[in-house]
Order: C-alpha cells, then structure tokens, then sequence
C-alpha cells in the first residue's frame, strides 16, 4: 500500500494494492500491522456503513468525550470527504482538506480524533464505510455548520441534502471554548 500525506498533519491518503484479473479483484482494506507502520494505530472499536443519493451532505462532526479517529472508504459512488482541524492551538486550526474517494479507485482517508469530517456525495449514489477508533458516543457529538464562511469549504454542491442536525450546527467561531485542544 501506499501512503501519502495531505495538507493537515494525520489526515492521510492510503492506496492499497489492488490485486486484478479476469475474475474481479482483491484488496486488504484493513491490516493492523502495515497501518500502524504509518502511523494509523487503531484499535478500531466500531465500523459505519452508510447509503446517500447524490447531493447528501453529511458533517461536519465530531465528538468530545469520546473522539474518534476514522478510516473512510467507498464501496459504491464517488463523495467529497471533508477534515477540518479543529484542535484549539493546532497550527493549522481552522484548516481543511479534501479527498474524492470512489468505489473504483478504492482509495480510504484516515481522520484522526479531533478533526471535524463530513462528505458530500456526488454520484446518483454512493455507499460509504469507515471504522472509527471509539465507540459512537451520541451525547458527546457537536457539528460545525457545513457552510461556515471562516472555513471557506468548497463544496462541490450549494444547495445539500442536509439532515435537520446538520443543518442547525453553528460556526467554528461559535465553537471555540468547547473545542479539543492540541495536542
């Protein structure tokens, strides 16, 4: 596999070895010892599975007591997924970087914890999975607004497909006090 680095330190591109033939293809979409040899260190504790139609915005979230780092991939579609480092103190707070994943291409993106992540689908349909390092915690999720000017994210849709959560989350500004610090 290889890895490559994004603009925001921890946020990284794998691109494993796609093994291909007349039958179809094989990959390991996940090996604990050859992650953690770049850094990606698990232990994953819970996997995700969702389906979205096109122009689903989902994010930005994440969680204080209980952050999760997640490892993302699509098994059908194409998204634009989306880390923000929110990390009070982090030299590249506010910051965000983004990552076209395809069923096809069989990329993933690991987002370590304190990172804000959100995808936005841009196929007729798109099946995303991803493992996430602690275990969902419902009381501790916040979410910054997918659209916050400050962040500046440019989203490959103006009008999403938001769930009403989402579409109510405030600005990073709004946010600070209550924001993971760094390191």
């Amino acid at each position: 596999m290889r890895v490559v680095a994004t603009a925001l330190p921890g946020v990284v591109v794998i691109e494993p070895d796609v093994h291909r033939d007349g039958r179809g293809f094989f990959l390991e979409t996940y090996h604990a010892d050859r992650y953690r040899e770049h850094g990606i260190t698990g232990p994953f504790v819970q996997d995700n599975h969702s389906r979205s139609t096109a122009g689903t915005l989902r994010g930005l979230h994440l969680q204080l007591r209980r952050p999760q780092g997640k490892l993302i991939h699509v098994i059908e579609g194409e998204i634009y997924d989306v880390a923000v480092d929110v990390r009070r103190g982090s030299p590249s707070f506010g910051r965000w970087v983004a990552v076209t994943l395809t069923g096809d291409d069989f990329k993933q993106v690991y987002v370590p914890p304190g990172f804000a992540h959100g995808f936005c689908v841009v196929s007729p349909i798109a099946q995303v999975e991803y493992k996430c390092t602690d275990i969902y915690d419902a009381a501790s999720e916040i979410g910054v607004r997918w659209n916050d000017p400050t962040l500046g994210i440019a989203w490959p849709v103006s009008q999403p497909l938001l769930s009403v959560r989402d579409s109510r989350h405030p600005t990073l500004a709004e946010l600070t006090s209550v924001l993971p610090t760094f390191p």
